[in-house]
């Protein structure tokens, strides 16, 4: 029987144990997609979900989104994915950073976006 306390207790949803991704490999290989991402506490590695045979720029569509889903999903933040030149034909490296946030002008900022802890500046390259 379950205690009166626990049955109406919601679970609360845990912060994964590996850090946010800082990068992506995405390899082909004969048997499939492969990628490993890296994050701050380690590396993550397995297959991607895509055909054998899915064009190399729709798996690296397919590798951003599911590291995008990753970081919202159990970081609650949002990443871009950058990918670089490929040195191989067979394989891609990509740098993961965290997105610019999108908050709504301040007034007192006189209609730029301000973010706590960040000072504002009107010098266009941004040097407070």
């Amino acid at each position: 029987m379950l205690d009166g306390d626990m049955a109406g207790r919601k679970k609360e949803k845990k912060r994964a144990a590996w850090g946010i991704p800082k990068g992506i490999v995405l390899l082909a290989t004969s048997k499939g997609w492969r990628t490993s991402v890296l994050t701050e506490s380690g590396m993550l590695c397995g297959r991607l979900d895509v055909p054998i045979d899915t064009d190399p720029r729709d798996a690296r569509s397919a590798a951003a989104a599911m590291v995008t889903e990753l970081a919202r999903d159990f970081h609650d933040t949002h990443v871009e994915v950058s990918w670089e030149p490929p040195r191989e034909p067979w394989s891609w490296t990509a740098e993961v950073t965290l997105a610019a946030r999108c908050d709504s002008p301040s007034p007192d900022a006189g209609g730029r976006t301000a973010r706590p802890g960040v000072e504002q500046s009107d010098d266009p390259k941004g040097t407070p």
